[in-house]
């Protein structure tokens, strides 16, 4: 098994009708310690109960939170989530919240310098303060992961290059990769040569795009790997990339095969869009049986 340290945005979803525990960094930390990896995370929330539940489920779920600061003056973050028809989440990310003020201390340091993998998303970095916390702990990390995770308006075209550059592994969403090309100067329309585009543009040793309904590509080691996807009646689309990102990530660095590894983080992905919330339990068995099902 490997050692994981997610960094960024932990915090509370809000929907019409009720709340769940959330933020991409937790989700994804959330997944990788259910699959037996060690798991730390670093972020910040305010003083009050709202911070304390977050720190308490991350204990539960087998997360390190040694790295979770409490912040005096900012509360706890919070997200107001609404839902399309078929599911599609849209987000309101309130500001400024604890998590725009996460400082560099030893513990982070420290958290990122024993991990064999570092992961981290674009939206941290809204925030000058945690902006630059990031980029001094990239200098300390082994293996970085970028999860690309646009939310507008809380990016700019400056930051996301600096993140890109400095990544070993990008995982973008079907509409990021084609935002993130052109951004970089590809003029093509192609999906396959976009992501040789980013390859030779960022140097990155492997990219991962997520399609929704119609699965993923996975292009490592000048190779594509394909999946087309698999049959759920979605509930909710929160949480499945970060669910799909981890596992994915845990079966890589694992020295599984690509090809199982992405087969089997649609699978994951999939199952949670079929369930309410970011972070459902799933069992062996219920990937066994949905990747035993035809495929898209």
């Amino acid at each position: 098994m490997i050692k994981a340290t997610c960094f960024g945005e932990i915090l509370w979803d809000v929907f019409p009708t009720h709340k769940k525990i959330g933020g991409a960094p937790l989700n994804v930390a959330i997944r990788l310690a259910s699959m037996g990896n060690e798991v730390g995370i670093i972020s910040r929330v305010g003083k009050g109960k709202k911070g304390k539940q977050l720190i308490q489920f991350l204990n539960e779920n087998a997360v390190a939170t040694l790295a979770v600061q409490i912040d005096e003056q900012y509360k706890t973050g919070k997200v107001k989530v609404t839902l399309d028809e078929k599911g599609s989440a849209y987000y309101d990310i309130m500001q400024p919240r604890a998590w725009d003020n996460i400082q560099l201390t030893d513990a982070a340091i420290t958290l990122v310098k024993e991990a064999d993998i570092f992961i981290y998303g674009s939206l941290a970095s809204r925030n000058e303060v945690t902006a630059n916390t990031l980029n001094e702990l990239l200098k300390f990390a082994n293996y970085k992961i970028f999860d690309v995770n646009l939310r507008q308006p809380h990016y700019t075209a400056a930051v996301l290059e600096n993140l890109l550059v400095q990544a070993d592994f990008i995982k973008f969403n079907d509409d990021e990769i084609y935002e993130v090309a052109t951004l970089l100067g590809s003029t093509d329309q192609s999906f396959d040569h976009n992501i040789l585009f980013i390859a030779e543009k960022t140097k990155a040793k492997c990219i991962c795009v997520t399609r929704g309904s119609q699965g993923a590509v996975l292009y490592i080691d000048s190779t594509f790997y394909y999946n087309s996807g698999y049959h759920v009646e979605v509930v909710d689309t929160v949480g499945a990339g970060d669910s799909f990102l981890a596992t994915i990530t845990s079966k890589l660095m694992n020295n599984d095969d690509p090809q199982e590894a992405i087969d089997h983080a649609c699978a994951i992905g999939a199952l949670v869009a079929s369930r309410e919330g970011a972070n459902p339990v799933i069992t062996a068995e219920d990937i066994t049986n949905l990747i035993g099902t035809s495929t898209l």
